[in-house]
């Protein structure tokens, strides 16, 4: 049964870690469970049967529609549309406009989720068409339309998304150096930050030993 579609009353319990930071115009229905560390903007929609985990920020005007499942440290930046059944590893960065979609054949009821991959980088106003695999440490360029699954450490750029290169071989325009895979390079707000992502694994295998 949808949960909202018997137009009868039922307790629907809402679960938010400690720690959340909750801004104004936020609305996040009943029936989920959010992770510690949450962090919304403004106008944000979360709806029913949610999933998130921890430390997951989600800015201005961004509508996750319910039923999916979203990993640790994913960053939704604005404006984003997250459909149904959509399911996003830990570590994916997700910039503004960007769209998760799920009806092949609209409108319908034959609902497929896309699955983005740890690691994975999705750039502004880039669209995921339904059932699509972004495996890990992919980039989609801005405007992307994603019609394909993506393999790992793939660039892909145009409508329809097309291959054109390995994040690998990126370059810092101003120093040269590489900048992926990104975790390698960057740390602001990771669970690595001021120790390196390769310490930050290594304490981990250390910890399960």
């Amino acid at each position: 049964m949808d949960w909202y579609q018997d137009h009868q009353y039922h307790e629907h319990q809402l679960h938010i870690g400690s720690h959340a930071i909750i801004r104004s115009h936020t609305t996040i229905y009943g029936g989920s469970t959010i992770g510690d560390y949450l962090q919304t903007g403004h106008y944000v929609d979360i709806r029913e049967q949610s999933q998130l985990g921890s430390h997951v920020s989600v800015g201005n005007y961004t509508d996750i529609q319910g039923y999916v499942q979203i990993g640790n440290y994913v960053r939704f930046h604005s404006n984003d549309r997250v459909a149904q059944h959509s399911v996003v590893d830990d570590y994916v960065w997700i910039f503004p406009g960007v769209k998760l979609t799920n009806d092949p054949t609209p409108p319908s009821e034959e609902l497929l989720g896309v699955h983005i991959h740890s690691y994975a980088i999705l750039c502004a106003n880039a669209t995921i068409l339904p059932g699509r695999e972004v495996k890990s440490d992919c980039l989609v360029g801005a405007g992307a339309v994603v019609a394909h699954d993506v393999e790992p450490y793939t660039v892909v750029m145009g409508v329809p998304a097309k291959v054109v290169g390995d994040v690998r071989d990126i370059r810092n325009k101003v120093t040269g150096e590489p900048v992926y895979p990104w975790r390698e390079h960057f740390d602001r707000a990771m669970p690595w930050e001021g120790i390196g992502y390769d310490a930050w694994v290594a304490d981990m295998q250390k910890d399960c030993d």
